[in-house]
């Protein structure tokens, strides 16, 4: 099995190299190295006598076994953010296809979505969306779909199999709790939901010399205040997590001081109820006005399909670590749809989307096993 993950992991660097930008990894949605990695993990799959095709979505897939027969979904998305590493995502797909090649009793269908990362058109999950139907979308993806080759009439013949039993995505953890507990996987229970806000501080810009502390009205000092107390309040609610990732202070001059300052805010957790609460204190200690851009609900994974891959890493011999994921990813759209479970691995250094993103073979071989030994429990229940 090592010499496997040792392959997988070499392909994920092959494919690292089918890019837009010389010399990085970016691959956008239905960009032109996209051909190339379909033609890559097309002759792969074929060569392990696996159906191959690209749907209208641009998504590539492969079926292993009987096309009548209850088949689980394992996948990921092929797609990057701009200068990404080499594994976000793609080394879901490579797992996928590897366990297809061990040659399981059940069917197994290997997908890798064109799109997650929402880069080309500022609308992320096109591929998993065109799975369950969401693909109302017009120009210009409609266009881009087109200029691919496509054609995005035929969108609807996306949707998944009518007998599919599951849906599987393995993930590297894109942060840094496994590698602070010394495990290589972690069992995900729940996709966390986010609220994201952009907050405007409203002050009066004057001269920063002439005008003395107590006459004046700093929106930077209101906002830098706030930014304060949301730390404050984050640190203190286990599992809350809580951002001011952006600041625009105007008229941003030194002389001057701040009249106005637009700020971000990012709130996540596991359970909607203490989301909520949370943004309820934070915009209510924030002298601002608030628009809301972003309310997604947290996504459960399947309680029967969790606990097999549970107990699937048990059999490994690798402690069972049960945990959230704080990004969203594929299974998050997919999961009230089709029952999902999803396994990360261990990021060193917690680093992703960036050119250092790295995965340890000893880990991707605990998956592979984990993998394994999670299809055989499918193969008894459905073969």
């Amino acid at each position: 099995m090592r010499a496997l993950a040792e392959d997988v992991i070499r392909r994920c660097r092959d494919i690292a190299r089918m890019t837009e930008v010389p010399g990085e990894t970016t691959r956008t949605f239905l960009s032109p190295p996209m051909r190339d990695v379909h033609e890559y993990l097309g002759a792969w799959m074929r060569g392990l006598r696996m159906q191959v095709h690209v749907d209208a979505a641009g998504n590539i897939r492969g079926l292993h076994g009987d096309p009548s027969k209850p088949r689980l979904m394992i996948g990921s998305h092929l797609d990057t953010v701009p200068n990404a590493g080499a594994f976000d995502g793609i080394l879901g797909v490579v797992i996928g296809i590897a366990l297809a090649g061990t040659k399981p009793h059940m069917a197994l269908e290997v997908i890798g979505f064109s799109e997650e990362e929402g880069v080309r058109f500022g609308k992320p999950f096109l591929g998993s969306r065109a799975l369950i139907g969401a693909t109302d979308w017009g120009d210009p993806i409609d266009e881009a779909i087109r200029a691919f080759g496509l054609d995005p009439a035929e969108l609807p013949a996306a949707y998944y199999a009518p007998r599919t039993i599951g849906y599987l995505e393995f993930h590297i953890e894109q942060g840094p709790v496994l590698e602070q507990l010394d495990l290589p996987l972690g069992v995900v229970e729940a996709i966390v939901g986010q609220s994201r806000y952009m907050l405007t501080f409203e002050g009066k810009a004057n001269h920063a010399g002439t005008t003395p502390m107590p006459l004046r009205h700093d929106a930077l000092v209101a906002a830098a205040k706030w930014v304060c107390e949301v730390d404050r309040y984050a640190r203190e609610h286990d599992g809350l997590v809580a951002t001011v990732g952006s600041l625009h202070v105007s008229p941003n001059a030194g002389n001057v001081i701040p009249g106005e300052v637009r700020a971000s805010l990012d709130v996540r957790h596991a359970r909607d109820n203490q989301r909520h609460r949370a943004v309820a204190h934070l915009l209510s200690r924030a002298d601002a006005k608030a628009g809301l851009l972003l309310d997604q609900a947290a996504v459960n994974m399947d309680e029967a399909l969790t606990a097999a891959l549970a107990s699937a890493v048990n059999a490994t011999s690798y402690p069972v670590h049960r945990m959230p994921s704080g990004a969203g990813h594929d299974a998050m759209v997919i999961a009230p749809h089709i029952p999902s479970a999803m396994l990360f691995l261990r990021s060193p250094g917690g680093i992703s989307h960036h050119p250092d993103e790295l995965v340890l073979a000893g880990d991707v071989e605990a998956a592979l096993f984990a993998g394994t030994e999670f299809l055989s429990q499918l193969e008894a229940q459905y073969v």
